[in-house]
């Protein structure tokens, strides 16, 4: 124990360090930034001084703060200001809500969204006429709840002046009536026809979507994230944020590959990681935001999502009947650009951030990884590849090979009707066995961490490990799990969303709990070891500390 007497000290509990020998404390010290004393009770009850905050506890679990190893935080800040669906599941109440916006909203010139879910329109297709009757005289913008298609009206197509001569741009599809009229539903590229119009949201309301995101993340006991989609805009609400001393998060930006031009190609999206490492660098200690922020990361959008047809397979999808179509999805990137812009990237020092939902997309996503291996050597580098929602066998010891980091959002591995309904029957019997093989990928090698892709779904991390756990949602725990072979156990699951996520974000002195490390914990409000302990899922956070500061606490957390 230090001789330094600790601000903070938590007794009473069940710490789980998370370390590599699965350690447990009764106490935690803390001084400065840092965790100073793990031990029994007695000992570290022994360095408290006069000043120091002592909290019983009350047996309840501490454990790292988690980290969200892929998400869009500024977009659920946002959500204050737009039209947010994810309530609803019928189509009357995804209307209703729309007409009372646009009421709310008189003077909005577009009526903007997201969070409507696939499985509420027959075969995922919502139409425009559905919203025409709602909001006749503005356009409507809605995204889906995966962000990967939107359900417009007849008057934001006509502005943007998608007709049936329109062509379905490169990487997007324009869905269609048999004559050619665009329906009212936009996948993929074909989204930015309509989203190019919309006027962006201005500086002040970006920055307060940081900090309102960063609130929330916080009570879900979150300490870090990587944000896995940044345009130029978020990259200056972020950088605002951290440099007032507003961010008290561990952030990291991975800029979108998509935006690579505008931000200057490989050097220019060099160029601002080193900005951002010396904003951190001449960061003040006392105020330490832009010290917490940085930007070294490239994401790749490799394809789209199986719901959609537009995720990338090696073999085609299936008619409902069972018989195969001629379509294989589509990938975003030729394979050999894949390949040749992430080595240009990596030889920059810069990490590597794939979305792959389809099994063709998750193997051009290795293969780039392997080229990068290939012509850059041997260095400390982070590859992950998100979502995996489908992996062939083949390439399941893959990712153990090639040090690619399984960066898995394992709320989706469950029967619900989006899988039920739209996904199953597209893929057959074989490739629904390779779906979300959480528990193949850890016995095949590979590391794990976990994400939300918030706002897809909720990043409360503790359903996300229930799913993980039981492969069943929390709000239907009598249901049928999901391909129950890929489960993992309650110490594997906590390892990817601690351990795991920490480690893709190079947070090295956080996601286990030691002496000397950062002190980032979460304090949930029980003991999730106990053998009368409520379900996993239903776990809540009385306190969460980032760098020694408590920075969410629950009135239950005393102390």
């Amino acid at each position: 124990m230090s001789d330094i007497t600790p601000q903070l000290i938590l007794h009473g509990g069940r710490i789980r360090t998370m370390d590599r020998d699965g350690a447990v404390a009764s106490a935690a010290a803390i001084s400065g930034d840092r965790i100073i004393g793990l031990g029994p009770d007695r000992a570290i009850l022994a360095a408290r001084g006069p000043h120091t905050r002592v909290i019983d506890l009350r047996g309840r679990t501490v454990t790292p703060g988690f980290t969200d190893a892929h998400c869009h935080p500024v977009f659920g800040g946002l959500r204050r200001v737009e039209c947010s669906l994810d309530r609803f599941s019928t189509v009357e109440d995804h209307l209703a809500a729309v007409a009372a916006f646009a009421a709310a909203n008189p003077d909005r010139l577009w009526i903007s969204g997201d969070g409507w879910s696939l499985d509420t329109f027959p075969g995922g297709i919502p139409r425009r006429e559905l919203l025409d009757a709602v909001v006749p005289d503005r356009p409507v913008f809605l995204s889906n709840r995966d962000g990967h298609g939107a359900w417009v009206n007849t008057r934001a197509l006509e502005l943007a002046g998608v007709t049936a001569a329109t062509p379905d741009p490169p990487h997007g599809r324009i869905e269609r009536d048999p004559d050619g009229t665009p329906l009212g539903m936009l996948q993929e590229a074909a989204m930015n026809l309509v989203a190019d119009h919309i006027p962006p949201h201005d500086a002040a309301t970006l920055e307060r979507a940081v900090v309102d995101a960063q609130a929330q993340y916080h009570a879900w006991g979150i300490t870090g994230w990587n944000d896995a989609m940044v345009d130029a805009p978020f990259l200056a609400a972020y950088r605002a944020v951290a440099g007032r001393g507003g961010l008290t998060a561990r952030v990291v930006l991975s800029l979108r590959s998509a935006d690579l031009e505008g931000f200057g190609g490989p050097d220019g999206i060099a160029a601002i990681r080193d900005s951002v490492a010396a904003d951190a660098a001449a960061a003040d200690p006392a105020a330490p935001g832009a010290a917490r922020l940085s930007a070294g990361s490239v994401k790749f959008f490799v394809d789209g999502i199986l719901e959609s047809r537009t995720g990338a397979m090696l073999e085609p999808y299936l008619e409902p009947d069972g018989r195969p179509t001629d379509n294989v999805g589509f990938l975003n990137f030729e394979p050999a650009e894949l390949r040749r812009l992430s080595i240009e990237l990596d030889i920059r020092g810069l990490d590597l951030h794939y979305h792959a939902i389809g099994d063709r997309a998750v193997r051009e996503a290795l293969d780039a990884i392997e080229a990068v291996r290939l012509a850059n050597g041997s260095r400390d580098r982070r590859p992950h590849i998100a979502h995996i929602q489908v992996i062939h066998p083949d390439d399941l010891p893959r990712f153990a090979a090639l040090d690619a980091v399984a960066n898995a959002q394992p709320l989706w591995a469950v029967h619900e009707p989006q899988m039920d309904e739209l996904t199953i029957p597209i893929l057959g019997p074989e490739r629904t066995a390779w779906q979300y093989p959480f528990g193949s990928l850890l016995r095949a090698g590979a590391r794990m961490a976990f994400g939300s892709d918030w706002t897809v779904s909720t990043a409360d991390p503790f359903p996300q490990i229930e799913v993980a756990v039981r492969r069943v949602w929390p709000e239907h725990r009598d249901a049928e799990p999901f391909l129950p072979a890929e489960r993992l156990t309650l110490d594997e699951a906590l390892r990817a969303a601690t351990v795991g996520s920490a480690f893709v974000n190079r947070q090295d002195e956080a996601g286990w709990l030691g002496v000397g490390r950062l002190a980032d914990l979460a304090v949930l409000d029980h003991d999730i070891d106990a053998p009368d302990a409520p379900p996993i899922g239903d776990t809540t956070v009385v306190a969460t500390i980032v760098g020694g500061e408590i920075v969410y606490e629950a009135p239950a957390l005393g102390g």
